[in-house]
């Protein structure tokens, strides 16, 4: 099920349900942030805990649901919006109350931590979720454009959206780290189709076992890690989810860029891929813009998308 596509007006609620905007996120920052999105007309609402915070970052469970719920609950907000990553968003699957949410289907949308609120939530409803730039992001000058337009073409159009890489893009987000985009790095051939899951990559591992682990056959897996961990870390991290008994039902192989902190090459990422036998089959690009680095798409989970590669790759998301 796809949740209704914005429009000029609606209002968007900003929740925390992992990392809180305090100590970091000043006020300044979150007023640059909120007039890009009321720039699509939008009506920007926080939830009462965004600015919560404890020793470990985050709001209380108990009020992080509540935030979460009462976006949910009410009539008026269209679309929930992610204020960052962070941790400890699964410490709320097993308490979310997936009856409200399945009878008020909207948009919902975050990244990094938040991938497992957005694949859980997708897993147990069967509503479209999105992974995309948390509220934080759009206060970013260098690079906003590119995000704001996949942002746009996601949660408000219905047309199918071909991905073209970003021109540049940014490890540190400022303009003055900008640097040439090289594009896809066309990593094995082949043409697929599929559903969309995926998101944070050792997010993603910390469902499994669980109720909250989507099916992964006829999926193509979008996945992505963070300068918090090495090249060595994400090439465990791949392994653990090929070792998921339905892996092999999975169609293809998107993967995020990733930051200069994990030391990944090119050259180094095709080594780890090709001791991969199970990968051996499927289309697999690398150097997509999502992840931890902007620009970044906003792509949906449980969306239909068509990935080809030869020596070059493109990318077309059907549904959203």
């Amino acid at each position: 099920m796809f949740p209704p596509k914005l429009k000029a007006g609606d209002e968007v609620r900003v929740i925390a349900p992992a990392k809180s905007f305090l100590p970091v996120f000043t006020a300044e920052m979150r007023s640059l942030a909120q007039e890009k999105l009321e720039s699509f007309g939008l009506v920007v609402t926080f939830g009462d805990f965004v600015d919560e915070v404890d020793e470990l970052l985050s709001a209380t469970v108990e009020h992080r649901l509540s935030d979460l719920h009462n976006a949910f609950r009410d009539p008026n907000v269209k679309a929930i919006l992610s204020v960052q990553g962070g941790s400890q968003s699964n410490q709320l699957l097993k308490l979310l109350d997936y009856e409200l949410i399945s009878a008020n289907p909207k948009i919902l949308c975050g990244m990094s931590d938040i991938t497992a609120l957005t694949n859980a939530i997708y897993k147990k409803t069967g509503i479209v979720t999105y992974s995309g730039p948390g509220f934080t992001l759009f206060k970013e000058s260098a690079t906003v454009e590119y995000t704001l337009e996949y942002f746009r073409k996601a949660l408000f159009l219905e047309e199918p959206i071909v991905i073209e890489s970003a021109p540049q893009y940014s490890d540190k987000r400022t303009i003055a780290e900008m640097r040439k985009n090289e594009g896809y790095w066309a990593m094995n051939p082949g043409e697929s189709r599929g559903t969309i899951i995926g998101g944070n990559l050792i997010t993603m591992n910390m469902l499994q076992g669980s109720e909250f682990m989507p099916d992964l056959s006829g999926c193509i897996l979008f996945i992505e890690d963070n300068d918090k961990e090495s090249n060595r870390a994400f090439a465990n991290h791949l392994q653990a989810i090929i070792n998921q008994p339905n892996f092999l039902g999975v169609q293809g192989l998107v993967i995020g860029r990733f930051q200069d902190g994990t030391q990944m090459s090119r050259e180094l990422l095709e080594k780890i891929l090709a001791t991969k036998p199970e990968l051996r089959h499927m289309p697999i690009v690398g150097n997509v813009d999502f992840g931890h680095t902007v620009p970044m798409i906003t792509f949906p989970i449980g969306g239909k998308v068509a990935l080809k590669v030869t020596s070059v790759a493109s990318l077309e998301i059907l549904t959203h």
